[in-house]
């Protein structure tokens, strides 16, 4: 298996690869099962209701929820059987993910319960910590919420201000400050709170129950979506938290923080195509029963382009997801095969792929936003209407671009990482593979197409334009590029296509291997030329862009060339894809991959 972020300079076996088609037959029922309980716990009484769930409403009815669901045993995920839990292999735990986005704000809620709520604890707590409050989290007795981000510290974490001061006896740290956005906070019995002990440089985490007193919960928040979560600001003054109630060790929060957001990046992503997925079935419900100039609109190729865009973009996303998902599963085992606590192990392998969780993280919500646009705009004027819930779900869509971390951190973050690991730690070897370039460019000059078949050669060139201008970039720029924003997203973006044009390829591959049902493949491939030809026109702009964008005397001419031959023109008819696509799905009535 290949390590974190080698990828770029490395091709995986699809032999290797995890395919969604590859889940048993237990995976899927408990994707079903919560398919059902969010279509009649949720979907169906809103329906009735005629308005969305709103916290500051209906916060004993979300509560009654997620109460209900933990009956099901799906508040303790992640949690060990020893101590409620089901201990879901990390891969099931993201289809889990995509499953509860049909729940639409409920899946906030829950999310916070399973993930960031309680994963500081699974991972990082003492066993007296886990065994006092993790059956309590997996039976929903107890709700939990994470609170680390403040009014003076966002993106920028670990300058939060919240402080926390050991008292004369020693037996308690005194809390103060001040924590905002906090999900399940108006609610919540157990907090995990990140706070400075004295004037350390590093935050420190700690268990923080309601009851310690010197806790104010403020008012709900009014939100321009997820109204059916609980959001809230959140005020320490002089709170006493035991001291055996610290997590981990003093100053390890920030790690802490960021192996959480690790993991919540990219089940954020999965949710994010359980949101794709269910928008484009009743886009394509919709479209068939609506009609105009006496034929469903769905007849018309305008329609047929977004129907098609949306389920290639789904498709290829979704191969990306479970390919990591499965990656972090077999880390995990390695690594406790080889003698690594369990929890350890855990919090290793989620670090080893933090650059592809980055990706993903930005890659599904911006595929979620792009979907539930278009969704929207098959509606029409219904879709802009409460009547439907699909302005709905385009307000709770707009959060997943912002939380865990923005898209813009997470694009600088995936690039800046895998700099770190090449240059800094000499993990991933660049230097090699980026000496390859010249003789392969020379060999491609006077090519001026890619033809079917070339996806691989096409997968290739976008991991060389990717090392090659981020050569020429850090050399001529040198530490000042770490300044340079704009050039470094376009980067980030041509290394996320990359990873997903390459995931979406080596399913296809694998499929092939397998004989895969004829009808199917047929969709499949044409869903694969359609991704390569879009992935290629973002490849092109971003590289062109980079390059545009360095200052004068950097060879751009060259540059301009090999973005030419690199990025060429891929010979397919993205029409004619994407009515095919379209076609397959309409018959269907419904996203039935």
């Amino acid at each position: 298996m290949l390590k974190g972020g080698e990828f770029i300079v490395k091709k995986e076996s699809a032999s290797n690869v995890f395919i969604p088609e590859e889940w048993s037959e237990e995976q899927l029922m408990i994707r079903d099962m919560v398919r059902d309980f969010c279509e009649q716990e949720i979907i169906n009484p809103m329906k009735a209701r005629g308005r969305e769930l709103e916290a500051t409403k209906d916060r004993d009815e979300i509560v009654a929820l997620l109460e209900k669901s933990a009956e099901m045993g799906l508040c303790g995920l992640s949690i060990a059987e020893e101590y409620g839990g089901m201990d879901l292999k990390f891969n099931t735990g993201l289809l889990f993910g995509e499953a509860i986005a049909s729940g639409f704000s409920f899946a906030t809620t829950i999310g916070a319960q399973t993930s960031i709520g309680s994963l500081p604890i699974v991972y990082y707590g003492t066993d007296e910590q886990r065994a006092k409050y993790l059956p309590k989290i997996a039976s929903a007795e107890w709700k939990a919420s994470y609170a680390l981000t403040e009014p003076g510290a966002g993106s920028d974490a670990n300058s939060g201000k919240t402080k926390a001061v050991l008292s004369s006896d020693g037996t308690k740290y005194i809390l103060n400050g001040q924590k905002m956005w906090i999900t399940n906070g108006g609610f919540a019995h157990v907090f995990i709170v990140f706070a400075k002990i004295d004037d350390d440089e590093n935050l420190s985490a700690f268990i923080v129950e309601k009851e310690f007193g010197g806790v104010t919960i403020g008012e709900e928040e009014k939100k321009l979506g997820i109204k059916g979560s609980s959001t809230v600001q959140v005020f320490f003054n002089d709170c006493p938290v035991p001291v055996e109630n610290l997590l981990s060790k003093r100053g390890a929060g920030f790690k802490i923080a960021l192996n959480i957001l690790n993991s919540g990046r990219i089940k954020l992503s999965a949710g994010s195509i359980g949101g794709c997925k269910y928008g484009l079935t009743q886009a394509i419900e919709y479209a068939t029963e609506r009609y105009q100039f006496d034929k469903p609109i769905s007849d018309f190729g305008a329609m047929k382009f977004k129907i098609g865009e949306m389920a290639t973009k789904t498709f290829a996303t979704e191969s990306a997801i479970y390919r990591t998902g499965r990656n972090i599963d077999i880390k995990e085992k390695e690594l406790t095969d080889s003698g690594v606590d369990k929890y350890e192990a855990k919090t290793k392998a989620l670090k080893e792929f933090a650059i592809e969780c980055a990706i993903l993280k930005v890659y599904g919500s911006e595929v979620l936003d792009y979907c539930i646009d278009e969704t929207l705009q098959i509606f029409g004027g219904m879709g802009y209407s409460q009547e439907t819930g699909v302005e709905m779900g385009y307000r709770d869509a707009r959060i997943t671009r912002i939380y865990e971390g923005t898209n813009e951190i997470n694009r600088m973050l995936a690039f800046g990482e895998l700099m770190k690991r090449a240059l800094k730690k000499k993990e991933i070897d660049i230097i090699n593979p980026g000496k390859k370039i010249p003789m392969s460019f020379l060999k491609q000059i006077f090519s001026s197409s890619y033809g079917v078949g070339a996806e691989a050669k096409i997968v290739e060139n976008m991991k060389s334009l990717f090392l090659a201008i981020s050569g020429i970039s850090g050399k001529k720029l040198g530490l000042k590029m770490v300044d340079e924003q704009e050039l470094i997203m376009n980067l980030s973006d041509i290394l996320s296509e990359a990873y997903i044009c390459e995931s979406l390829l080596l399913r296809v591959e694998k499929l092939r291997s397998k004989n895969y049902d004829k009808a199917k493949m047929v969709v499949i491939e044409n869903m694969l030329q359609l991704q390569m030809y879009n992935s290629l026109e973002k490849v092109r702009d971003c590289a062109s862009n980079a390059i545009d964008s360095l200052p004068e005397g950097s060879r751009q001419g060259l540059q301009r060339k090999m973005v030419k031959r690199f990025a060429r023109r891929y010979d397919v008819n993205p029409t004619v894809l994407r009515r095919s696509v379209a076609d397959y799905f309409i018959a269907k009535k419904r996203y039935s991959f």
